[in-house]
């Protein structure tokens, strides 16, 4: 009797340790109770995920804070030129500015999302991606703050070109007082070009501003445009009204995402159907503006003013002619750089990278393929 009790406690202690191992494995990443390991990649029980490039530094840092205590969880950032050299050790890829094309698609044999910090995925050859099986995210800018940072800077340059941003440092260098003389958001007609999550923002703040509010848009059907979206914008137009509202505006922010059909939409015929001494404003994507008709507008004093936070090539030259003119402000591509929306997207890419580990449904992102 004594040796049945002893083997039944026996047994029992083992069991408990048993048990005890196998939480420790599931924790550490070593094991899976869906009996795959790593969820979907079955790579060393670790999911790995690729950070492109050294700019926009706070994504991958954030994102390995927000993954700290998942040792399963590898968060790497390589160089731009480095990337094609690795990708195929990688199952998630956050983008940032680098051109993700069918070769580099080619190489990334694990791979299973290609996503970008935010929303825009010109770079990514969604074609390529699909036909190798591979998903490609975006982190809605709705959800996140990214609009609404976005939404902040539009106005933030707006007053930096109406104020006379350059000519006010210049002034306090000479120690001047009382100029320049500049212009207020009041009673000016703003046209939003692109009525998306960043332009449904910037057309809530400008509200109290005492403006008023020209949009296009290719659709004014869809759902997701607010119940409230006739109180911000006073003339709504699709792509064809767009020369016409441009003849209206004193101020065109663009909003647009890049794509086949937008990039150098900003060009001679639309700058030239602008008033003259109106103002531009890009926050979207640099090359949406085409650099020469922006310039010489610039040049000849039809634009009375630049406020851009993107730009043609990236990193920008600082001596670019275009810089040197009094009347045009430029910030490094940081509009939707916040500490708000870059912590919640550190949350969108940690939780896609747990859920891709453990073959659960995503929540944080939305597939385009």
């Amino acid at each position: 009797m004594d040796r049945i009790v002893s083997w039944s406690v026996l047994v029992s202690v083992v069991s408990h340790k048993l048990f005890i191992l196998i939480d420790l494995l599931i924790i550490t990443g070593h094991y899976s109770k869906m009996g795959d390991s790593c969820g979907s990649n079955g790579h060393d029980a670790v999911t790995r995920v690729l950070f492109c490039g050294p700019y926009w530094p706070a994504s991958t840092n954030y994102t390995k804070e927000y993954l700290q205590n998942y040792p399963f969880i590898q968060v790497d950032e390589v160089g731009l030129e480095q990337v094609p050299d690795v990708i195929q050790n990688y199952h998630l890829c956050v983008v940032k500015n680098r051109r993700i094309d069918s070769d580099i698609i080619a190489k990334a044999t694990q791979m299973k999302i290609i996503m970008q910090y935010g929303v825009g995925l010109e770079g990514v050859d969604i074609n390529a991606a699909t036909e190798h099986k591979i998903k490609v995210a975006r982190i809605p800018g709705s959800t996140t703050g990214n609009a609404v940072s976005c939404a902040e800077m539009a106005i933030y340059l707006a007053m930096g070109v109406l104020r006379k941003q350059k000519e006010m440092d210049t002034a306090v260098n000479r120690k001047d007082l009382g100029v320049p003389v500049g212009e207020t958001l009041f009673g000016k007609t703003i046209l939003i070009l692109g009525f998306g999550a960043i332009g449904v923002e910037v057309a809530k703040r400008l509200r109290p501003f005492g403006v008023k509010v020209l949009a296009t848009k290719r659709n004014w059907s869809s759902d997701t445009l607010p119940c409230d979206v006739d109180e911000m914008v006073d003339k709504k137009g699709g792509s064809e009204n767009m020369y016409e509202f441009a003849g209206e505006a004193d101020i065109v922010i663009t909003c647009m995402a890049l794509n086949n059909e937008t990039v150098g939409i900003v060009d001679h015929k639309f700058i030239s159907s602008m008033k003259k001494g109106s103002y531009l404003i890009n926050i979207a994507r640099g090359r949406l503006l085409d650099y020469n008709a922006v310039f010489n507008h610039l040049k000849s004093g039809h634009l009375a003013g630049l406020g851009i936070d993107v730009a043609w090539m990236e990193p920008f030259d600082p001596e670019d002619p275009i810089l040197k003119f009094p009347n045009v402000i430029i910030t490094p591509h940081v509009a939707g750089v916040t500490e708000y929306s870059y912590r919640t997207m550190a949350k969108s890419v940690g939780e896609t990278a747990l859920q891709l580990h453990s073959g659960e449904p995503f929540t944080e992102i939305e597939f385009v393929n």
